[in-house]
């Protein structure tokens, strides 16, 4: 194979993944003014469902937007060389290959930030004002995203740096390092996330004493699960919409409710999606997600082992000079079909996981207290009643709310 061959391969792998994703949309989208099923009645008033199907419409526009000038510039960056460019820029600037490959993601990445700041701002303050979600400040907003580069810069630069530095000294064994980096990586951020990022961008405070907290213990006690870290995070800040999840394992457990969610729920639905998430501790589905995880990046960085010097990767990118860094965005682009179908075959699973989890609750708790919270939340999020069945199967990593509520009426 030579390089042109590979090139117009790479091109139409993005392009196809492009247009896969917008059918997709466009299943999607027909199902918007479905009626909503009876089970679900009751969710939405004649106006409200107005409003939810307007939010879909306006979202579903604006994405067709943003992605279709994506691709276009993809496109466009790829045919006049724009990585060949980038390599040029980063080897003026130093002789050391680290510094090369940090100084080459760093454009890339902080270039496509930049490029998309003005869908990020319109998406915020115009389509979530909108609508009555966004409450986040252009001081917040602006201060993210300051706080994001920093954050990419020191973690995400320190990870490729020690990869590419594995690379150098190891060649074709440079994945078994890279595995074992990116492993610890990975359980250090599942145990510390909330303790360390979280705080950095919103405020974590103790659930204080009172009916919720007492609703919580009583529930704890009765099915053996000591909960010690029950945090209350300031999610308010930036939007109305509510949420709850689970991190860490072991002594480092903890659980964070958004205040949104103990401003919208009764107390025995909170404790009811909180034993929704004792449940996904209780069937290990956080170990078995890191385990998962851990294996496809293993087998993703063998793979990558065995192409990443070979030259053509870097020539079909309009780079003469075999480089780690160009052989990095060539490997990438050609294993995403793989990505798909692993992506694809994970969201079975998370699916399954979050049935199993949902059961848990019905279980231990109460099923009509989980359906109660779970038709707030989606009322109250304009969530999508009626998504289209094959978009669901790619797209969702939790049953519809349909299906939940099915499952938890049985």
């Amino acid at each position: 194979m030579n390089p042109t061959t590979l090139f117009y391969i790479l091109l139409g792998i993005i392009i196809a993944k492009y247009l896969f994703d917008t059918y997709l949309d466009a299943l999607n989208a027909k199902h918007f003014n479905d009626a909503i099923p009876k089970e679900l009645e009751g969710i939405y008033n004649e106006d409200e469902y107005l409003k939810s199907q307007a939010y879909k419409k306006e979202n579903h526009n604006f994405s067709t937007i943003s992605s279709g000038f994506s691709i276009l510039t993809t496109v466009l960056f790829f045919v006049f060389d724009g990585f060949a460019f980038v390599d040029t820029i980063a080897r003026n600037i130093s002789n050391n290959l680290i510094i090369i490959t940090l100084v080459f993601f760093g454009i890339i990445v902080f270039a496509s930030d930049i490029i998309s700041l003005p869908f990020s701002y319109y998406k915020t303050f115009v389509i979530e004002e909108k609508y009555g979600f966004n409450k986040s400040t252009l001081k917040t907003f602006i201060l993210d995203k300051i706080k994001g580069w920093f954050m990419m810069a020191i973690i995400g630069g320190g990870i490729f740096a020690l990869i590419t530095w594995f690379y150098l000294i190891t060649t074709t064994n440079f994945w078994l390092y890279a595995w074992a980096l990116i492993a610890v990586f990975s359980i250090f951020m599942n145990l510390f996330y909330s303790k360390l990022i979280v705080p950095i961008f919103n405020k974590q405070t103790p659930l204080e004493p009172g009916d919720l907290k007492t609703a919580i213990e009583k529930f704890s006690n009765k099915v053996n699960f000591k909960i010690d870290n029950i945090f209350v995070i300031d999610g308010s800040k930036r939007s109305t919409k509510a949420n709850a999840y689970f991190s860490g394992f072991g002594a480092q457990k903890r659980i964070t409710l958004y205040d949104t969610l103990i401003n919208d729920l009764e107390t025995d639905e909170i404790v009811a999606v909180l034993a929704h998430e004792v449940g996904h501790y209780k069937k290990k589905h956080i170990i078995y997600n890191l385990i998962l995880s851990l294996l496809l990046m293993g087998f993703t960085l063998y793979i990558l082992s065995l192409l990443i010097g070979n030259n053509l990767l870097s020539q079909a990118l309009g780079v003469e000079q075999a480089s780690f860094h160009i052989g990095l965005i060539a490997f990438s682009i050609l294993y995403s079909p793989i990505s798909e179908i692993t992506g694809f075959f994970m969201n079975i699973l998370s699916r399954k996981f979050e049935y199993q989890a949902d059961n848990y609750a019905k279980e231990f708790y109460n099923a009509t207290s989980l359906i109660s919270a779970l038709k707030k939340l989606s009322k109250n999020n304009l969530s999508n009643l009626t998504p289209n069945n094959f978009y669901v199967k790619f797209h969702y990593s939790h049953p519809t709310l349909l299906q939940r509520i099915l499952n938890l009426k049985k």
